[in-house]
């Protein structure tokens, strides 16, 4: 027996990837970013789906067991990957966690015309979603056999049926989940056969505690509970009794690590990006980065600059929309032809207000942090307009190491927006006319409003770091575990 609890950290995707040529990259996403800090523990063990042929072969070399790697900016994990079935992942990741949980957490079915819940779907729940799921919960339960009171750390989507599949198999464990992305209100949740939905909830409520980025998700998770199951709910504690246990659900906010990300800001190769920005520059710049997935809203944004530059042509040639946007989940139609609607578009605006000495938007189809931080440092409008956001990195990166008092437009529907909104311009992400508005609010303004305002999103984003993050989680953990009747905090 160990003389500490095991720790073990399940995500769909792990630290780090083996590539083609065999060098290993860092995994992407704000879920392994939070995390890297608490799987570099000694006693931490991440487990994790294979999620390239490399990954697998890696993985098989170690017998299906823990291993040692380093990632390539830093940090010594001991990683599990786990190898499912080539269809049981496809259907687990392209069909039931992207689109349906995905379009449902954010609010994107267009009801209307979709989605058509058939067998296929259905199939696609029990052999794919459930299956991927079994796989890493046996990982799990491997890697807990003979450990005295182990905690076990689930994170988001892709993984919500694991818990009751551990806690069928250790009754003992203790169980976390971090849900990522936003919770949805009850009718949002109709939209799946109710088995399907109540596997979901009651694999969910073998957590111990479930965490979310903000007050209002946790709201809406205890009413989906009380709604959807017919739950006895305490809405001012923030529990929910199922199967006789008091389940905890808490809101822990997600910081940036925002020394790290001012480290970035002083690479030579930023330098070398903000020399081109700087050159390139006109009088005026507003910046977008951003995936380009559909819950962004990245096409609403570029209809209010077109309705901005029509109403306000005095700005005809002194500003530049400059959005960088990283292709997402090309393999799903849906995402596919939303990139194609984004070139339309922008194509349309830059015909209809450019010059032959100036284009209105400059869109890049990168994924490059480096360039991105450029960017952030000398804008003097950022829009974050996503229709819903779990919480939105990019509202705290750029606000920090920005150089020229840099207005922020923030959708109230992003979780940022709890923490930020009292120094941001907030806007309706799907009132273009008032996300027009708030552009020329934000060039407006005068140096003073400008300053306070950026004064207070630094002092915000830098209040808090991931340490707080996992530190304000493992209290709770231990709160729970050490007295199964405390009231949470």
């Amino acid at each position: 027996m160990t003389e500490q609890p095991a720790l073990v950290l399940v995500s769909n995707r792990g630290p780090v990837t083996y590539q083609d040529d065999g060098s290993v990259k860092r995994g992407t996403g704000g879920l392994v970013t939070a995390l890297t800090g608490l799987a570099s523990h000694r006693d931490a063990i991440w487990i994790a789906s294979a999620m390239t042929d490399h990954d697998v072969d890696v993985a098989r070399e170690h017998g299906g067991k823990p291993f040692e790697v380093e990632a390539p900016e830093g940090g010594s994990f001991r990683v599990r990957f786990v190898e499912s079935d080539d269809e049981a992942y496809d259907r687990f990741y392209n069909i039931i966690a992207n689109p349906m949980l995905w379009f449902i957490q954010h609010y994107l079915w267009d009801l209307s015309n979709a989605p058509d819940i058939r067998r296929h779907e259905v199939v696609a729940f029990e052999e794919g979603y459930q299956q991927v799921n079994r796989d890493l919960a046996e990982a799990v339960i491997d890697e807990i056999e003979g450990r005295d009171e182990p905690v076990v750390m689930v994170h988001d989507y892709h993984l919500y049926t694991l818990p009751a599949m551990v806690r069928e198999a250790r009754p003992d464990v203790f169980l976390h989940h971090f849900v990522h992305i936003p919770w949805t209100q009850p009718d949002a949740w109709r939209v799946l056969p109710t088995p399907m939905r109540d596997a979901i909830y009651h694999g969910l409520l073998a957590n111990d505690i479930i965490g979310f980025h903000t007050r209002s998700y946790q709201r809406n998770f205890l009413q989906c509970c009380r709604d959807l199951l017919d739950l006895e709910v305490d809405f001012e504690r923030g529990v929910v009794v199922c199967d006789g246990r008091e389940v905890w659900v808490r809101a822990y906010p997600l910081p940036i690590d925002y020394e790290a990300t001012r480290a970035v800001a002083r690479r030579p190769r930023v330098r070398e990006y903000e020399e081109r920005v700087l050159s390139r520059r006109r009088e005026y710049s507003i910046l977008r980065v951003d995936r380009a997935d559909l819950s962004k809203n990245v096409l609403r944004g570029f209809t209010a600059f077109d309705i901005f530059l029509e109403q306000h042509p005095e700005f005809s040639e002194r500003i530049t929309f400059t959005a960088q946007l990283m292709p997402s989940r090309t393999d799903v139609p849906e995402y596919a032809e939303y990139l194609e609607k984004i070139e339309a578009l922008v194509a349309v605006v830059n015909h209809r207000h450019g010059t032959p000495d100036w284009m209105p938007i400059d869109l890049k189809l990168r994924d490059d942090l480096d360039e991105a931080v450029a960017s952030y440092k000398h804008y003097d409008v950022m829009m974050v307009n996503a229709m819903f956001d779990g919480m939105n990195l990019v509202a705290k990166e750029g606000p920090l190491v920005n150089e020229r008092h840099g207005v922020s437009i923030l959708s109230e529907n992003t979780g940022a927006h709890e923490e930020l909104g009292e120094f941001a311009l907030s806007v309706n992400p799907f009132d273009v006319q008032e996300l027009a508005d708030a552009i020329y609010s934000a060039l407006m303004m005068s140096p003073e409003a400008r300053e306070r305002r950026a004064r207070g999103l630094k002092e915000i984003v830098t209040s808090r770091d991931p340490g707080d993050w996992i530190d304000e989680q493992i209290a709770d953990i231990r709160a729970k575990a050490g007295s199964p009747s405390a009231t949470p905090g």
